[in-house]
């Protein structure tokens, strides 16, 4: 297949909530995205299985709690749509406020968490993010994360960042440079940069004060201010 063919493949994409019209306005939110098709629609977790099985899909956008499933669980549709189809993109959609409940999910292996509560735009990020199969966490997700503990929030940060990623972020954020980084760690200035973005956008950090504030919040660094050399 030549490169102008896969840009121009629509992203086929099945959409599941059990309100019909949150479903609507999803439908209609994706038809505004570019190259992206709505091949299946879900208003149970049991319709979404079957769905998936029935129409191959490269992404799917699901509500957290919605009726079916084997024991009405959120956490174990998840679960088990992750043990059957480890190749699709999944993006959820939540009204959960648990922080706890929000990191297990993030746990499972999801793609994108995005709270209802988030501004609509940002489930475009979330989907573009998600078909990386890079995760993302939406910012009210994040806010409540945040309120957690210290130890669940440095678990959090833990579980999004690889470990190379994690080293990268914190010693950034410590205070050193992206040459100093590279040369302690025997990798090139390219990579350290490279790790240091990615890690940026999994945690959805636009600036340098961005990221300083999240790694002391999350307790990834102590309270002082770094300062880079």
């Amino acid at each position: 297949m030549s490169d102008t063919a896969e840009v121009n493949t629509p992203v086929r994409a099945i959409i599941a909530d059990d309100h019909p019209l949150v479903l609507l306005a999803i439908e209609n939110l994706f038809g505004g995205y570019p190259n992206m098709q709505v091949v299946g629609r879900a208003t149970d977790a049991t319709e979404l299985f079957t769905e998936v099985d029935h129409n191959p899909c490269d992404l799917v956008l699901m509500d957290l709690y919605m009726p079916g499933g084997t024991d009405g669980s959120g956490l174990e549709v998840v679960r088990q749509f992750r043990s059957r189809f480890p190749d699709v993109a999944l993006v959820v959609l939540t009204m959960e406020t648990d922080a706890a409940e929000l990191q297990k999910v993030i746990a499972l292996g999801v793609d994108a968490l995005v709270s209802k509560r988030d501004r609509i735009d940002l489930i475009h990020v979330a989907v573009i993010t998600a078909l990386a199969h890079e995760c993302y966490v939406g910012p009210a997700v994040r806010a409540l994360i945040a309120d957690a503990t210290t130890t669940h929030r440095l678990n959090f940060v833990r579980g999004v960042l690889s470990r190379r990623e994690l080293e990268v972020f914190t010693q950034y954020a410590s205070g050193l440079g992206v040459t100093e980084i590279a040369t302690r760690l025997g990798r090139s200035v390219k990579t350290i940069s490279a790790q240091k973005c990615t890690a940026m956008r999994k945690l959805a950090l636009r600036s340098d004060a961005e990221l300083f504030r999240f790694a002391v919040e999350h307790g990834v660094i102590p309270e002082e201010r770094p300062q880079h050399r």
